[in-house]
This record gives structure tokens, C-alpha cells and sequence, in this order.
């Protein structure tokens, strides 16, 4: 991958975990619903990259 491409992705993620922390950070209890498709494992990646860096439980329920 060129890095014109990669950089491009980093900047897409990094405005992704910026989302995720704002409306974490907004509401009192934020819930993101998973499907076990590829557009929830991308967003359950993104929001463990997003609250993992600052040390935060997350706590994940199913049911």
C-alpha cells in the first residue's frame, strides 16, 4: 500500500476514535450494538483502539 493511501486511512481512523470519544463523552450511557458482520468488527476495533488508549472499562454485554 503506498503511503499516500495508508496516510489517508490513518487520518479516516483517527476521525473515527475522535467520533466514538465524543459521543462517549456526551452521553451517560452510550451503547453500540454488534452483529458479528464486518461493519461491527471494524467498529468494535475502532472503539477498543479509542477507549483502550485511555485506560477505561468498557463493559461489554449480551444478550
Amino acid at each position: 500500500m503506498d503511503q499516500k493511501r495508508l496516510t489517508h486511512l490513518r487520518q479516516l481512523e483517527a476521525e473515527s476514535i475522535h467520533i466514538i470519544r465524543e459521543v462517549a463523552a456526551e452521553f451517560s450511557n452510550p451503547v453500540m450494538m454488534y452483529s458479528i458482520g464486518k461493519d461491527s468488527s471494524v467498529m468494535l476495533h475502532l472503539a477498543r483502539k479509542a477507549f483502550l488508549s485511555w485506560h477505561a472499562a468498557v463493559p461489554i454485554t449480551a444478550r
